[in-house]
């Protein structure tokens, strides 16, 4: 598998990415955003285009996909990973505004029906389960995260595997396995675990997020890296707390554990990332 990265450089858009088509030789990645703020993920193979989660709005998404010469209506479809606001709040108007099927499993469905509204397409997975769409496969993971029914995703292509691993509880047995089997990964890297005892959090909700059904921590993503073998080529670091973390401390953090086996792109909070291309 071959990296190839364009960075974003003085907010400037590149046209190449206005002209650019992907003949099938790539899976491209993008993270149109991540945190508690709000997560949309696109990954696109071949013809198929396929966004992950809705947490922002139609506007952003839309805009921040334009940014590198891809249309939101050419999306075939939306998978939902749980029911936390800032990963389906906007499911509704992604599908209303720009026709996009809704995937998600139906425990999700029901315990975020109030939030997305009337969706007329919406298609149902079970969790733990692996299906063909569109000539890639996804594989879907559950997690333990505190939702009704939390999954994590892998996108396989038959070349290049892409995994969407945030809001994972924990550690939990097989996801060293899914990680090692991976081209590469978007990865919670949440919180400090210093900054989060001195911060401001009330003592229940620092339990939350360092408990087995809250986030990882800088350490626990980058010890699970660490071990990920050699297949992994690229790194997206996201859903990481503007309270209790920092971009550079997760960075330096990582760097410490795991060298630089691997570049470690961010995915931000408030801004769309980097693209990375895998062949």
């Amino acid at each position: 598998m071959e990296l190839i990265l364009f960075p974003v450089q003085n907010g400037e858009r590149s046209e190449r990415f206005g002209k650019m088509r992907t003949t099938g030789l790539f899976m491209r990645v993008v993270a149109l955003q991540s945190g508690s703020n709000g997560n949309c993920v696109y990954v696109e193979s071949g013809e198929t285009r396929l966004l992950f989660d809705a947490g922002i709005s139609g506007v952003c998404a839309q805009t921040r996909l334009a940014y590198y010469g891809i249309s939101i209506r050419d999306v075939d479809a939306l998978f939902i990973s749980h029911d936390h606001t800032d990963h389906v709040s906007t499911a509704g108007i992604f599908h209303r505004k720009f026709q996009i099927p809704v995937w998600m499993t139906e425990k999700t469905h029901q315990a975020a029906r109030h939030k997305v509204g009337k969706v007329a397409d919406v298609r149902y997975f079970q969790a733990g389960t692996a299906f063909p769409f569109q000539g890639v496969r996804i594989e879907t993971i559950r997690t333990p995260h505190d939702a009704a029914e939390g999954v994590c995703f892998v996108v396989d292509d038959g070349k290049c595997r892409f995994g969407i691993c945030t809001d994972l509880g924990h550690i939990f047995n097989g996801l060293a396995d899914v990680v090692a089997s991976l081209d590469g990964v978007l990865l919670e890297s949440n919180y400090d675990p210093q900054m989060l005892e001195d911060g401001f959090y009330p003592p229940e909700l620092k339990a939350r997020v360092r408990g087995k059904r809250g986030h990882l921590s800088n350490f626990d993503a980058a010890e699970l890296l660490e071990k990920s073998g050699k297949r992994l080529k690229t790194v997206f670091l996201g859903h990481i707390s503007e309270e209790n973390n920092c971009e550079s401390l997760v960075l330096e953090t990582h760097r410490h554990i795991c060298g630089r086996r691997f570049p470690c792109e961010l995915a931000h909070r408030h801004n769309v990332s980097n693209m990375v291309e895998l062949s």
